[in-house]
């Protein structure tokens, strides 16, 4: 009993740590996909150029969100005419180049971390744009697009089908601070806290348990700490493999990269590790369903060896600049809530976030939550300042729902009932 109570309160103290970040992260985030539409994007995404695959990681570390509503808005994209490869370089980004991810690695293991992961990122989607031109056939592309089309639900499809942007003219300021700005704001960082925060708490509790239950030696004997090079070999190459099977995405995944890095994996392995949070197990069931077994093969085996790649390349470069972290830096924050700056902050972000979630259900926003895991084909909100939408993707009352960026539908997006797909 004791050891529960243990894990459940290192668990409460890292929430606790970590919360006016995260609150910080998707208020941003949510200023900028207010005045981004998904149309917009997709005109942004058509190529596999250097200077798109820039665009497609800003515009994706502007979009931040769970892994599984990133996923399935990169299918969205992809379906509406973006190239593959940018889409995926979106997909990356919205999950691993975000402020809040920057923020929380910080806090709770060192600033090293966050210009790791920022440098990493950029490497991993430059290896697999390199990656992908060399491996990826179009006869492969136009297999994935065929299934794409067929409109298979993964998850959380109704959050990647809405385009919450705020619509009329003027400048952005002047359109943010209007009543309809205001809402739209709400509306996305409403909707992508409720997206993350299984996950986050998933991430939380197990980190909890295995700090409290796991013992040092285990993970000094499995990561070859002790062993200098082959502790820098071997991390990068498991840590990919550790998150696979964790089951915990996005920024759930921190709190037991706090764990490994205490428990001696290297820190290009924490990175990897981090970096392998669109390879869990669930997603990638739901690559299957997207784009057919094997694409959900191709995506395993290339994400993985750019993590790992990603991972040597920050590994042997901030050792050589000096700018790996001692580990007894990271601690696993296990007090009680004190008056200290932590407390501060966030009493003034848990007020804003109360205020943009009365805004939130002032405008609707209950029936959203109820769309967020509906079709891929509708089920979008209506307008800012409005109600939303029909279930089926119809407009709302100012006469927009879902972003009507792609054209027609595809061959098989009709009412019938989808069957769990196994095409190859």
């Amino acid at each position: 009993m004791h050891a529960v109570v243990h894990a459940l309160s290192v668990a409460g103290a890292m929430a606790w740590e970590i919360t006016w970040a995260l609150i910080l992260g998707f208020a941003l985030s949510a200023v900028v996909q207010s005045a981004v539409r998904k149309a917009t994007v997709v005109r942004l995404l058509g190529d596999a150029r250097p200077r798109t695959l820039v665009a497609a990681a800003g515009l994706g570390a502007a979009s931040s969100s769970c892994s599984y509503a990133a996923v399935a808005l990169a299918r969205s994209l992809f379906r509406k005419g973006a190239d593959f490869t940018a889409a995926m370089a979106f997909q990356i980004a919205s999950t691993n180049l975000v402020v809040e991810l920057g923020v929380i690695l910080a806090l709770l293991m060192g600033w090293q971390f966050t210009v790791a992961e920022f440098a990493g990122g950029a490497v991993m989607i430059a290896v697999l744009a390199v990656l992908f031109r060399v491996l990826l056939t179009d006869g492969r592309v136009r297999t994935a697009r065929r299934q794409a089309d067929r409109g298979f639900a993964g998850a959380m499809e109704g959050h990647a089908a809405m385009d919450m942007s705020v619509r009329g003219t003027g400048s952005f300021a002047r359109r943010l601070l209007s009543p309809d700005g205001f809402t739209a704001v709400s509306r996305v960082f409403v909707m992508e806290w409720a997206a993350i925060i299984r996950d986050l708490a998933l991430g939380l509790l197990i980190a909890g348990a295995i700090a409290a239950w796991v013992p040092d030696s285990f993970w000094q004997a499995f990561f070859f700490t002790g062993h200098p090079l082959a502790e820098k070999l071997w991390g990068p190459l498991i840590g990919p493999l550790v998150a696979i099977a964790s089951f915990v995405c996005s920024i759930g995944n921190v709190p037991l990269a706090v764990v490994l890095w205490q428990g001696g994996i290297s820190f290009g392995g924490v990175v990897a590790f981090i970096f392998a949070d669109l390879l869990i197990l669930p997603i990638l069931n739901i690559y299957r369903k997207y784009y057919g077994g094997r694409m959900a093969l191709f995506l395993l085996g290339t994400f993985y060896a750019a993590a790992v790649i990603a991972g040597y390349a920050v590994e042997f470069a901030f050792g050589a600049l000096g700018l790996i972290p001692d580990r007894a830096g990271a601690t696993l924050p296990a007090g009680g809530v004190s008056w200290n700056y932590t407390t501060w902050l966030n009493i003034v972000f848990l007020l804003l976030a109360a205020v943009l979630l009365v805004r939130f259900l002032r405008t609707g926003g209950a029936a959203m939550l109820r769309m967020m895991g509906g079709s891929p084909d509708g089920g979008g909100p209506g307008p800012a300042g409005g109600d939303p939408g029909p279930a089926g993707g119809g407009p709302g009352p100012a006469g927009y729902g879902p972003d009507p960026a792609g054209g027609a539908p595809g061959p098989a997006e009709d009412d019938r009932p989808r069957r769990d797909p196994s095409p190859e």
